[in-house]
């Protein structure tokens, strides 16, 4: 058997496979609610054989939102299509998950195919927040500084949106805390400027993060999976790195964080990125061997033989596919006949197995 379909379990749960499919922004929310559109894209990577689907970022607050078209578990109203993705998810063979989110000063932008543009006040805009005032690039609405009120809301909003995840039937959770994004602001020194227990030395930068898995870890309590994603480098010099990245998770891990889900970048508008195939593995290989914990590999892994050579190296535990799975919702059928792996098909599907 091909490591990439050997089942994990993590705590309760058990994956069918290796194979992740990545929380991937839709820009398709009316008010923060799913829809069809949810529910046939998530639905056919089900069909398609996924291990595990997570859902694009779901904003725990309105004011969390990246755009206004972003999907929402802020209120209880969201729970009910969402339960709806859920069921059919697990109906066919694959384990659901969420990804909860604020989007701190990355807040307030308009969707990508509408030019990706901090909103103006005709537009709907609404003030954004940070851990410090400070814009992400020039010329962008300075966001407000937080203060404790503001964070202790966050850590609030973040432990009800869980329990509304699990109302709707979610099994595995994901913090984000990459990409810019409210959290990896507060970890990064270029984005935290803060002189209170919230700012200045690592322990202080990641206490909001550790606040918030603990919020949820208590919600969803021992039997269902917590994984967090990070920016394990910011890509510049002064900035997050991933020797920070090792020491967070070996502090996570010890909060009861299951799995760390190895992306980077996103926090800095001068950051410089060589891009290539499998560039981001050496995160997560890192930080699984010096820490002990699982972690998932993304970022450029588009064949079977890449994903099955990671796992095979040790790199990482999981794989976890965006853009290829926009290419192919199908991917993890194809992979197990690239890598001569039997597997189930849906039994609306198999008569063209063979073909």
């Amino acid at each position: 058997m091909a490591l990439l379909f050997e089942p994990i379990k993590i705590r309760s749960i058990e994956l069918k496979n290796r194979i992740i499919v990545s929380p991937m922004c839709e820009y398709s929310s009316i008010d923060g609610f799913a829809n069809d559109w949810h529910l046939v894209h998530l639905g056919s990577r089900a069909v398609g054989g996924a291990g595990l689907i997570l859902t694009e970022a779901a904003a725990v607050s309105p004011e969390g939102r990246i755009t206004p078209d972003d999907l929402g578990i802020w209120k209880d109203e969201h729970i009910e299509f969402l339960k709806r993705i859920t069921k059919f998810l697990e109906e066919n063979g694959t384990v659901p998950g969420i990804q909860l989110a604020h989007a701190g000063r990355k807040a307030s932008h308009s969707s990508p195919w509408k030019g990706s543009k901090a909103l103006q006040n005709d537009e709907g805009a609404w003030q954004t927040l940070a851990p410090s005032a400070i814009a992400y690039k020039a010329g962008e609405p300075l966001p407000r500084e937080m203060n404790k009120d503001d964070i202790d809301k966050v850590i609030n909003d973040f432990s009800a949106a869980a329990e509304r995840g699990l109302k709707a039937g979610f099994k595995v959770f994901e913090i984000h805390a990459a990409h810019g994004y409210l959290i990896n602001e507060f970890l990064s020194p270029l984005s935290n400027k803060r002189s209170d227990e919230y700012g200045g030395q690592f322990e202080n930068r990641i206490k909001i993060l550790v606040e918030i898995v603990e919020a949820v870890r208590k919600v969803i309590k021992k039997d269902l999976p917590l994984f967090v994603r990070i920016s394990a480098t910011e890509w510049i010099e002064g900035g997050w790195n991933i020797e920070d990245s090792v020491e967070l998770a070996l502090i996570l891990k010890a909060k009861g964080v299951d799995l760390i889900d190895c992306s980077s970048g996103g926090n800095s508008h001068n950051q410089k990125i060589t891009l290539g195939a499998l560039y981001q593995v050496p995160f997560s290989e890192k930080i699984k061997k010096e820490s002990g914990i699982l972690t998932g590999a993304v970022g450029l892994i588009t064949t079977a033989e890449q994903a099955e050579e990671i796992l095979a190296k040790g790199q990482a535990d999981i794989i976890v596919i965006a853009r290829q799975f926009l290419r192919d919702p199908y991917f993890p059928l194809h992979a197990a006949r690239e890598l001569n792996v039997d597997i189930p098909w849906p039994l609306q599907y198999e008569r063209a197995k063979k073909a």
